[in-house]
């Protein structure tokens, strides 16, 4: 592994840190009912391309830290088939944060995009 395999992934690893969630709180904003993490997961794998590049796991801090914060909130339900499952649902504080960050990321998004403009591909 040379050295710049080593800063790609650091890369990918600081910018996944932060849309991860923003796509949990957009999931979840956009569902109808509460969601189990494995239901957030394959949808995140359908819709997402890549966002969460099979790390699954990952999914569980990250949404245990935005019910810490508020800005979701979650319940457990029995399950017949195995382990009972925690439902997460978002909250109005989330939908507000769904709102902000979601302008905060197109804004950055924006603005990288027009600095890479001149780039050759």
């Amino acid at each position: 592994m040379t050295d710049l395999d080593g800063q790609l992934r650091k890369f990918q690893k600081e910018l996944s840190a932060g849309t991860v969630s923003l796509a949990l709180l957009a999931v979840l904003g956009q569902a109808d009912e509460p969601m189990y993490g494995y239901q957030i997961a394959k949808r995140l794998e359908r819709v997402g391309q890549g966002v969460l590049s099979g790390k699954q796991s990952a999914l569980y801090p990250v949404l245990r830290n935005l019910e810490g914060a508020g800005l979701l909130a979650s319940h457990v339900e029995p399950s017949v088939a195995g382990p009972p499952r925690r439902y997460y649902r978002i909250t109005e504080a989330g939908r507000a944060a769904l709102r902000d960050w979601s302008a905060a990321w197109r804004a950055t998004r924006d603005s990288v995009d027009s600095v890479l403009a001149g780039l050759p591909q």
